[in-house]
Parts: C-alpha cells; sequence; structure tokens
C-alpha cells in the first residue's frame, strides 16, 4: 500500500508455482533456465544491498535524534528560566505601583466622601430651611411662593429615600407630608369661601391668591385638582339645573336653542372673569362646555321619557338639528383633550371606498343632495369625520327616534302616491327618441329623498334607528318597482310568451294584430330605462347604508330582493318589447302558411309576407334602438329573445306550407335568406351608423335560419331512391325526431302508403343513439312542432266554448 508496485514478487497472494509456470510455459523454455536463474541471483543481490544501506541509515538518524532532543530540552529549560525572571521583575514593579498609589486612592475615596457628604448636608439645609419656610409661607397664604418652594423641596426629598431610617430624616418627610396635607384642605377651604356650592349667587370672585392656589394644587395630589376642578364646574352650572329643571317651560325640546345660548353665554363670562385664575393646561373652559353637555343630556332623556308622547317628528328633528350645529361648534372651539375617560366614542374613520353614491355630507342638513345617473360613474372619497364632540349629548334622542322612523314612513307612503298621482295625471312620457329613452323623474326624487333620510339618520344614530330605515326603504322600493313600473307598462290579453289569445282568435278571422302604439313603445323603454337605473342605484345605496351603519349591523343591511325586484322589471318590459313585434309578424307568418305553394310557377322577388316582417321591423326595431340607447345591453338582450321568438315560430309556420312544389320551395329557400339577412342586420337596421352585431345574436339566428334552409333544402331533394333521401335527411338536419321527418313528408306532398315505407326505411337508418342518451335530439325541450300542437289544442277548446 506505501509503496505501489506491479512486480509480481510483490503480490500477497504470490503463488510461487504459478510464477514459476509463467517463466517457464515450455519444455522449450527450460533452455534458457540459466540465464533466468542468474537474473534472478542478481535481483538477490541488489535487495540485499538497499537492506543494509536503510538499515545501516537508519542507525545513524536515531544518533542523530537523541541528540537533537537533548538540544530541544536544554533550549526550554533557559527559556523556562527567563520566563521565571519576567514573573518576578512583573510582581516587583506591580508591587511597586500600589505601593505608590496607595495614599493616592485614600485621597481619592477621601475626596468622594466627602463630596457627598457636603452636597447631603446641603440638601439637607435646604430641606430643613424649605420645610420650615413652607410651613411659615402656608400659615400666610403666600401660595405664589410656597408653589415653586414646595416642587423644589418634594425633588430634594427624594435624595434622601435612602436615608429614612435616620430619624431626623424621616421627621423631616413627615413634616413635609403634614404640610402638603394642610395646604390642599387649605386651598380646598379657600375655594369653598370664593365659590360657596349653596345657593346661585357668587359671593366671590377670581383673585391672585386662588390663581397661586392652583399653581399649588398643580404640586400636590391630584385628586385636590380634581376636587377643586369639581366644586368650580358644579357652582358654575347651579344656575343652569334651576333655571332648566323639569317643570319649566324652557326645558322642553321646542326651546332647546335656549340651554346653547345659556352656556355660550357662560363661557364668555368664564373667559372674561376667571380665564387667567387656572392653568391654560387644566382646559376649565372645555370642562365646563363637556360637563355641560353630560348634564343636559341627562336631563333631556329624564323630560323626554316623561313627555314621550309630546313628542312630534318636526320638533325632534329641530332639536337635533340644534344638539348637533352646537357639538359641531364645540368641535371647533376645542380639541376634546377633556374627553379621554372614555365617555364619548371618538367616531371612527371608514375605510377608503369607490362607492358612486358618496358626496360631501358635511353640514347636510342644509345641503341639498342630488344624485344625478351622470354622476355614479365619478367617485368620490368620503370626508373623515373629525368631531370628537358628536353624540355627546345627541346621543339621549336615539331611543325616541321611531318618531322619525314613522315619519319617514308616512312621508315615503305619500311620495310614492303622489307619484302615481302625477303619472296619471300627465300621462306617459312624450316621444323623445333623440334622449335616448328619458328617465322617470320620480326615480331621481325618491333616491334624493333617499339620500336625505340616510344622512340624517346617520347623524343621529348608526346602529338600530339605520336598520329600521333600510327596512322602510326595502318596503318602498318594492311599491315603486310594482306601482310606478311595472303598475304602468301598457296591458297585454296574456303575458306569457308567444301568441296572446287575442291573436289566436284574430288570425282565423284574418284580422290584423293590436300593437302598441309609439307612445307606448317610448312608455315601456323609459320604464325599463328607469328600472336599470333604480337598479344600478339601489347597488350603490346598500353599500353606502353598510358605511354608515355600525361594523356589527353591516350584515342585516341587504337590497338583494329589490335589486331582483327591478331585475324582473326589465325582464317583462324586454319581454313586452318582443311580444309586440312578435305579435306584428303573425299575419305575415300565417298568410305565408295558407299560400298555394304548389302552384308557384316561377321564383320570383322576395314574397309579400317578407315583405311585411320586414316592414314591421324596420317600424318597431329603430324606435326602441333609439330609446334603450343608454342601455345598450338590454337593447342586446331584446334582440336575442326576438330571434329566439321568431325563429322557432317561422320555422313552425314553414310546415304548415304544404304541398310544395319544387319551385315553391325554391321561392320559400329565397324569402328564409332574405329573413336571414334582415334578421342579422337587425340590431342596425334604419340607423345611419352601422355596428356589427353582437356575436352571440348572430350565433343564434344563424344557427336557426340555417335549420330552416336545410329543411327546404330536404324539400327539394328527389325522394327517390328513398335510401339516398334519408340519409340526406339525417345528414342535413341532425334530427332523429319521426314528427319532423312525418312533417316533411308531409310537405313533399308524399302519399300515406309512400310515407309508412319512408318511416320504417328512416327507423332503419337511424344512428345508434349514445350512451345514456334516448336517441332523440329534439326531446330535450318542446319542438316548435309540439308547441305548435299545443297552440291548436288551445284554439279549438276556446272556439268550442264561445
Amino acid at each position: 500500500q506505501v509503496f505501489p508496485s506491479q512486480d509480481p514478487l510483490d503480490r500477497a497472494d504470490f503463488n510461487a508455482v504459478e510464477y514459476i509456470n509463467a517463466l517457464f510455459p515450455t519444455e522449450q523454455s527450460l533452455a534458457n533456465i540459466d540465464e533466468v536463474v542468474n537474473k534472478i541471483r542478481l535481483k538477490i543481490r541488489r535487495l540485499d544491498d538497499n537492506i543494509r544501506t536503510v538499515v545501516r541509515g537508519q542507525t545513524n538518524v536515531g544518533q542523530d535524534g537523541r541528540q537533537a532532543l537533548e538540544e530541544a530540552q536544554k533550549a526550554i529549560q533557559q527559556l523556562f528560566g527567563k520566563i521565571k525572571d519576567i514573573k518576578d521583575k512583573a510582581e516587583k514593579s506591580e508591587q511597586m505601583v500600589k505601593e505608590i498609589t496607595r495614599d493616592i486612592k485614600q485621597l481619592d475615596h477621601a475626596k468622594r466622601h466627602l463630596t457627598t457628604s457636603i452636597t447631603t448636608l446641603n440638601h439637607l439645609h435646604m430641606l430643613a430651611g424649605g420645610v420650615d419656610s413652607l410651613e411659615a409661607m402656608t400659615r400666610r397664604r403666600q401660595y405664589g411662593e410656597v408653589a415653586n418652594l414646595l416642587q423644589g423641596v418634594v425633588n430634594v426629598l427624594e435624595h434622601f429615600n435612602k436615608y429614612m431610617g435616620i430619624p431626623q430624616i424621616r421627621q423631616l418627610s413627615e413634616r413635609v407630608k403634614a404640610a402638603q396635607s394642610e395646604l390642599g384642605q387649605q386651598i380646598l377651604a379657600d375655594f369653598e369661601e370664593a365659590f360657596p356650592s349653596q345657593g346661585t349667587k357668587r359671593t366671590g370672585g377670581p383673585s391672585n391668591v386662588l390663581r397661586d392656589a392652583c399653581l399649588v394644587a398643580n404640586v400636590l395630589d391630584p385628586r385636590i385638582k380634581q376636587e377643586i376642578i369639581k366644586k368650580f364646574i358644579k357652582q358654575h352650572l347651579s344656575e343652569y339645573l334651576v333655571l332648566f329643571q323639569e317643570n319649566q317651560d324652557v326645558a322642553w325640546l321646542d326651546k332647546i336653542d335656549r340651554r346653547y345660548a345659556w352656556i355660550k353665554r357662560q363661557l364668555v363670562d368664564y373667559e372674561e372673569k376667571y380665564g387667567r385664575m387656572f392653568p391654560a393646561e387644566w382646559c376649565m373652559t372645555e370642562r365646563i362646555a363637556v360637563e355641560f353637555c353630560h348634564v343636559t343630556r341627562a336631563e333631556l332623556s329624564k323630560i323626554m321619557r316623561t313627555r314621550a308622547k309630546e313628542i312630534e317628528v318636526k320638533l325632534l328633528l329641530f332639536a337635533i338639528q340644534r344638539t348637533t350645529n352646537f357639538e359641531g361648534l364645540l368641535a371647533k372651539r376645542f380639541s376634546g383633550c377633556t374627553l379621554a375617560d372614555g365617555t364619548v366614542k371618538k367616531p371612527e374613520v371608514p375605510p377608503p371606498s369607490t362607492n358612486p353614491f358618496l358626496e360631501d355630507e358635511t353640514g347636510a342638513e342644509t345641503d341639498e343632495i342630488v344624485m344625478e345617473k351622470s354622476d355614479t360613474d365619478k367617485p368620490k372619497k368620503p370626508k373623515v369625520p373629525d368631531n370628537p364632540f358628536h353624540g355627546i349629548v345627541s346621543k339621549c334622542f336615539e331611543p325616541h327616534l321611531y318618531v322619525y322612523i314613522e315619519s319617514q314612513d308616512k312621508n315615503l307612503g305619500e311620495l310614492i302616491d303622489r307619484f302615481v298621482a302625477d303619472f296619471k295625471a300627465q300621462g306617459p312620457p312624450k316621444p323623445n327618441v333623440d334622449e335616448g329613452g328619458a328617465v322617470l323623474p320620480s326615480c331621481a326624487d325618491l333616491f334624493v329623498y333617499y339620500k336625505k333620510c340616510m344622512v340624517q339618520c346617520s347623524q343621529l344614530s348608526t346602529g338600530e334607528p339605520m336598520i329600521a330605515l333600510t327596512t322602510i326603504f326595502q318596503k318602498y322600493l318594492r311599491e315603486y318597482a310594482w306601482k310606478i313600473l311595472s303598475g304602468n307598462l301598457p296591458k297585454t290579453t296574456s303575458s306569457s310568451g308567444g301568441l296572446t289569445i287575442t291573436s289566436l282568435l284574430k288570425e282565423k278571422e284574418g284580422s290584423e294584430v293590436a300593437k302598441f302604439t309609439l307612445e307606448e313603445l317610448c312608455l315601456i323603454c323609459s320604464i325599463l330605462s328607469t328600472a336599470e337605473y333604480c337598479l344600478a342605484t339601489t347597488q350603490q345605496l346598500e353599500e353606502k347604508l353598510k358605511e354608515k351603519v355600525d361594523a356589527s349591523l353591516m350584515e342585516r343591511i341587504n337590497l338583494t330582493g329589490e335589486m331582483d325586484t327591478f331585475s324582473i322589471v326589465i325582464s317583462n318590459s324586454i319581454q313586452l318589447l318582443v311580444q309586440d313585434l312578435d305579435a306584428a309578424c303573425d299575419p305575415a307568418l300565417t298568410a305565408m302558411s295558407k299560400m298555394q305553394w304548389q302552384n308557384v310557377e316561377h321564383v320570383g322577388d322576395q314574397s309579400p309576407y317578407v315583405t311585411s316582417v320586414i316592414l314591421h321591423i324596420k317600424q318597431n326595431v329603430p324606435i326602441i334602438r333609439d330609446n334603450l340607447a343608454s342601455t345598450r345591453k338590454y337593447f342586446t338582450q331584446f334582440c336575442i329573445k326576438f330571434a329566439n321568438s321568431f325563429i322557432p315560430k317561422f320555422i313552425n309556420h314553414l310546415f304548415k306550407c304544404k304541398p310544395i312544389s319544387m319551385v315553391g320551395a325554391e321561392q320559400l329557400l329565397l324569402d328564409t335568406h332574405s329573413l336571414k339577412m334582415v334578421l342579422l342586420d337587425l340590431p342596425s337596421i334604419g340607423s345611419q351608423v352601422v355596428r356589427k352585431a353582437p356575436a352571440s345574436y348572430t350565433k343564434i339566428v344563424v344557427k336557426g335560419m340555417t335549420r330552416a334552409e336545410m329543411i327546404l333544402k330536404v324539400v327539394m331533394a328527389p325522394h327517390e331512391p328513398p335510401v339516398v333521401f334519408v340519409d340526406n335527411y339525417i345528414k342535413l338536419l341532425a334530427d332523429c325526431s319521426t314528427d319532423t321527418f312525418q312533417k316533411i313528408l308531409d310537405m313533399k306532398g308524399l302519399k300515406r302508403s309512400e310515407q309508412s315505407s319512408m318511416l320504417d326505411l328512416f327507423r332503419l337508418r337511424l344512428p345508434a343513439p349514445p350512451p345514456g342518451g334516448d336517441g332523440s335530439l329534439s326531446l330535450s325541450a318542446p319542438t316548435p312542432e309540439q308547441e305548435s300542437s299545443r297552440i291548436r289544442k288551445l284554439e279549438k277548446l276556446i272556439k268550442k266554448r264561445l
């Protein structure tokens, strides 16, 4: 491992026999055995020489190593001796330094003790002299000097806290405490003498002595200061409690202004007479105002409980308005620093919102709030309420806000009745398509009133009254939707989709179906636009109410039901427009089904019934589009619903055209293509600005009218051979219904015997139904043919009863 070698003799598993066999593999190789033996002997001799040299070398190395070790030991002994000498010299040097500095340390300690002693003696002298002076000045009521001296004595006394075990120091400390107690009692007595609590007449007044006494009270126990403030404010407001007793006429809500006028006069009087007597940091003016608010709230609560039946909404709102004005005045005059006791909760800052319902609501009791539809796209940030005095008095009105809520319920009911009466008196809005469909002005008036109520109520309370007001909002939103919007939609004989009963009867008589007038179409579009505006504004109203109400009550505000109601009005309006245009096209489709298509001899221009359908579309659609210009998405819905109604009806009447000749089928195919082009152009028909129809609408038209074209192409195809005809039918229509196939055969005019064999072949050629399917593509929903069958049954029943 130490000396790697490729020599076989150095291997650990050396085998002599194998080695010899390797040297002499054959008998012929034994001829040079002497040469091999000589090489091995030479190698052995070299190895012996190497071993001898190594052994001799090791002998000399051991002797050299012992000599080197001895020299190293001698060097270590010398080094150890030198280190010991250095250590001894260092100890001698340290001892010498200690001897030199011993006297200096004693001098330092003596100086430090002497300085401490002198300082302590000075403090003791100051403390003893200060206590004597403090007692003497207290007896002479020299409060100006006492204020500064007392603070100094207290500061000096703090240095003797660790010396309280000394009787003389403890005695001085007790004298200081006694002097502080005597000062407190003496100052309270002086204030009691200057401002007696009995009676309403003030016999005392401001003086320099009392002003200095207040400075002393700042240094004394805080309870002394609080007692002085409490007694002074109580004495200052004693006249108020007498003048506005519960049995006095001025105590009622109609004269609430006099309360606030009285405190304003008192505050001015205080500033003139006593403004300099109390330190500025006591905020006495604000304390008087805050205590007045607490007393007023308690007194108003008590008198309103006693005379609750006399509270009217106008009186309540008057009192609340004057009170909130006064609270706003306090916020402008004072900082609210004395409200830290938590008696009044500062308003929370609402989170930033992008609600477009927001407006500047500062001073909302006098501001006119207008919510125009154009403003709903301009989000405004709410102002942060910064009045710490909000609710300090007006909180007492909250238990009586049910009067306000009931009043708003009554007012909104009268407002809805006035809207109904105005609509009946003024009639439907005049057609004015240039404005894109006018929103009824009553909806803006309703939401303006809602906004005023919401702002007013939020100033009074953000708790349960807001929930009660929300309930009233919900009630009259529903009433507006049904009485003003749904109640004024033009009436039809039947509100269901498809043909009406009247149209069924008149269809047989060949008379025209009654259509909505231009005024009625504009009215429907106006109601639709109004419902759309109400839907969007109701959503904004819900967001605003959630911002105004307390966070714990936010989940109880939900106007989803009212928004669904306006969505229903929108859906009904669109359905009326679709029914009107659909019914206008019915006579033309009936005329198509009654034509003798087997007698058509040549293909010409489009048939008269197509011209009639196009005429009705060009008359109605531009009016509807112009009146719904501001609500484009609902015009798109109208187009989609009309296509979904007209195309199945057209296919249903197409099946009634039987029998059809080859030329007649070609004419029908031409007519179908014309109708398809008109329907594809329907969203922009009659418009100077051509817009591309929505993809969702185009897909419906292409799919439905392509089916009609495929039906006609199947009718045009020869029925011989039958197998080819059946396969073409399945390929073109992909309809596995036997009823549809039966109608195709009827359109071709085949005999019953031919139809029977065709039907049997059709059933055999039908592709296998997919797993889990019923094998029919038309059973998932009623087909136009099934719907037609139901209508025929209804028609027969009506004729029978008539």
